[in-house]
């Protein structure tokens, strides 16, 4: 589906949760060092529960190593300082969806150089940045959305209900 990149993410609650979001529709994550915590760390496979091994992760000493290896992918960068709504971008099948820490976000020179695919999720008032996790999953079902959720179960079924 899509490439979620997260460039040094401290929080492992919140990589736990994206393994999880990863598991349920199909993307691949790339994680970029350093961590700010060890993969073997409680809290991060308590969020992820037992998705881990449903997940296909790669691990990464740079962001510049990931464009390396994918020279023609197209990269969307998510940051407060985007100008551009995330709903603007045509999210494709393979796009990279990249995120930064949680306490920084991207560095500014990685983003001052990739000005036209930077990407904002709007908010209102000064808050200064959504959950990670939380933006993860608002841009990754974005782009679902984008495909009419295509192969995706789009609807329940209800057992043993009085509804």
């Amino acid at each position: 589906m899509f490439n979620i990149v997260l460039v040094e993410p401290e929080i492992p609650q919140n990589t736990g949760n994206i393994v999880r979001t990863c598991s349920a529709t199909g993307c691949k994550l790339h994680l970029v060092r350093p961590l700010g915590f060890e993969v073997t760390d409680k809290h991060l496979k308590r969020a992820g529960l037992d998705y881990w091994d449903e997940v296909d992760i790669t691990y990464y000493n740079s962001f510049s190593e990931v464009e390396e290896k994918f020279p023609n992918a197209n990269f969307y960068f998510f940051t407060t300082k985007g100008l551009k709504r995330h709903s603007d971008a045509k999210l494709k099948r393979g796009d990279f969806l990249v995120f930064g820490k949680e306490t920084k976000g991207l560095p500014e020179e990685l983003l001052k150089e990739r000005k036209n695919n930077c990407l904002r999720i709007p908010m209102i008032g000064e808050t200064r940045s959504l959950n990670l996790s939380n933006s993860v999953a608002i841009a990754v079902y974005e782009g679902l959305r984008q495909l009419d959720f295509d192969g995706f179960k789009t609807e329940g079924q209800l057992h043993n209900s009085k509804w």
